[in-house]
């Protein structure tokens, strides 16, 4: 895993981290989309779809992906649509071409029948994103997908990990590496 404090500057990822403390952090009980119970949520949405943060996530996960080389980001929707939007957008900003591409639960039953949308992926080194990481089974399905559709994974990267196993699930499931920007401990969750 890199280190984030090494590859990014500290105000954009402070910034992003105290919006994230300030906005996305719910305390109470709730059921998770893994089916595990917790005593807080983490509603990246607010995040991911605000008009201040979400160019924060795109240069913050530039930044933690800065030393892999992939053309395209995506992964499966919804959490993951917003966090490639904000990267290409940001990769623009710094003069970087970078496609977005989505991944459906499930393939369409109607027209070009595609499970990946957006341009296409094949023959393409892609890294795949998710919004926050439970037990990695999101990032899972979208690199069966995506390698279905023929491109290669670099890794998985997502905003926030909520260290219950995603990244070991994800780095032997997946065989590719998992990066994070942020751990639950930085949001002070215990």
């Amino acid at each position: 895993m890199t280190d984030v404090n090494e590859v990014m500057p500290s105000g954009t990822r402070g910034a992003l981290l105290q919006q994230i403390k300030d906005k996305a952090v719910v305390h109470g009980k709730v059921t998770l989309s893994s089916g595990l119970e917790a005593d807080y949520y983490i509603d990246l949405r607010r995040i991911t779809l605000d008009g201040e943060a979400a160019p924060l996530v795109g240069q913050v996960l530039l930044d933690l992906t800065a030393e892999l080389d992939f053309d395209a980001v995506g992964g499966l929707t919804m959490g993951a649509d917003p966090v490639a939007g904000a990267m290409l957008h940001a990769a623009a900003a710094r003069g970087r071409r970078l496609d977005a591409f989505v991944v459906r639960k499930a393939a369409k039953a109607h027209g070009l029948q595609r499970r990946v949308e957006g341009p296409d992926i094949k023959g393409r080194r892609v890294l795949v994103v998710e919004d926050t990481s439970t037990t990695g089974g999101s990032p899972l399905a979208a690199v069966e997908a995506v390698r279905e559709a023929g491109a290669e994974v670099v890794a998985v990267a997502t905003i926030v990990d909520r260290a219950t196993g995603a990244d070991e699930k994800i780095r032997e499931g997946a065989g590719v590496p998992y990066l994070f920007a942020f751990s639950k401990d930085e949001l002070g969750l215990d």
